[in-house]
């Protein structure tokens, strides 16, 4: 999941979210794990860890997580 702080729109930053763990799937991709165990999802703005308007915390805000999901059966 690709994370943002709550600057910008909504578009915006669920664009930038997608990118964010696009990346990191391209990272894991390099990395030997096969595409059909990875899958990116952009949560943009919405799920913040932090809610103050500081530095510190947009910083906290603008992540990737990585989620096991169940398996695909």
């Amino acid at each position: 999941e690709g994370h943002c702080d709550d600057r910008g729109t909504e578009e915006y930053n669920l664009a930038l979210g997608e990118k964010r763990a696009v990346t990191i799937l391209t990272y894991l991709k390099n990395l030997g794990i096969g595409s059909d165990r990875l899958m990116t999802r952009s949560m943009g703005e919405n799920v913040p860890m932090c809610e103050q308007s500081t530095e510190a915390c947009w910083g906290e805000n603008r992540r990737a997580e990585f989620v096991q999901a169940l398996s695909r059966q």
